[in-house]
């Protein structure tokens, strides 16, 4: 869905700016967590955005080697490089430049993400989304969408976007997901142009500048939005967005919240302390 600019309803603006946090995960790769760190533990539905962009192998050689989840959803989205997955199931999949892959673990899946190359510049993008507590124990499924096969849209002129999850202007991704309905979507912006995006008024919503700068909502309140930083969004059924002069490049995420009890260990997302046991002695026991 998209409307015309001017169009009317709530705009929503930005409630809060975070900033990304430099760690490292699996074998050492060194990235950039924007959820799941102190300052933004979670986002309903939104479990975990972690940003990789390097052009030493050093820094993501290593890779993912094999490792357990259960409860969530995993979407990793390659701008560059590519990851070889594997897992206890058998499927295998090359994620290359461009690329899309959905992992639902549900009741349990061991995979490796492993970097295919030795040099040259790995980026891209793996967010986690929440299951609802009815679905955390389904059938683990996997989908690799290659890059040709993910839509795009102009949101206006200057303006693209590609679907990566849900709809927009009456277009689709590929992608058949769940309860949170989620909205997932990379747009790119040439200098000085605008858009505005119509959503679902009670989804949960983000914007991550990866590139450039943008201001968000309404003219006359309307925030900064700068490169590697986080706007979360507030309620409204309309997003705007200004470009700057150097054009930008941008995540946008929504989806519907679940307002259910979360608990985390690592790997494993359930709703009690008790099921996070559980997963525990599962996985330790082969049951994945």
């Amino acid at each position: 869905m998209s409307g015309p600019l001017g169009a009317v309803g709530t705009a929503r603006a930005i409630v809060s700016i975070v900033e990304g946090m430099a760690t490292s995960d699996g074998a050492g790769v060194k990235l950039n967590r924007i959820i799941g760190q102190p300052a933004l533990p979670d986002l309903d539905p939104f479990l975990m955005l972690d940003a990789f962009n390097s052009d030493d192998p050093n820094a993501y050689i290593a890779g993912f080697p094999d490792h357990p989840h259960r409860g969530f959803e995993t979407v990793t989205y390659m701008l560059a490089g590519a990851l070889r997955h594997r897992d206890n199931k058998g499927n295998v999949g090359l994620l290359g430049p461009g690329a899309l892959q959905w992992m639902t673990a549900g009741r349990g899946i061991v995979h490796s993400e492993m970097p295919e190359q030795r040099d040259g510049l790995m980026r891209g993008f793996q967010l986690w989304l929440n299951l609802p507590a009815r679905d955390k124990m389904c059938a683990p499924h996997y989908r690799d969408v290659a890059a040709e096969e993910i839509p795009s849209i102009d949101l206006a002129a200057g303006v693209q976007a590609k679907i990566l999850a849900g709809e927009i202007a009456g277009r689709r991704g590929v992608v058949e997901t769940g309860a949170t309905a989620p909205i997932y979507l990379d747009i790119v912006a040439a200098p000085n142009t605008a858009c505005e995006l119509a959503v679902p008024a009670d989804h949960t919503a983000f914007l991550y500048a990866y590139e450039g700068e943008v201001k968000v909502g309404e003219r006359e309140t309307a925030a900064r939005l700068q490169s590697g930083r986080l706007g979360i969004l507030s309620s409204g059924n309309r997003v705007v967005i200004d470009v700057g002069a150097a054009g930008a490049r941008l995540l946008f995420a929504a989806a519907k919240p679940l307002r259910e009890p979360v608990a985390k260990y690592g790997p494993f997302v359930m709703t009690t302390e008790a099921e996070i046991k559980q997963a525990i002695a599962d996985y330790r026991g082969g049951r994945f």
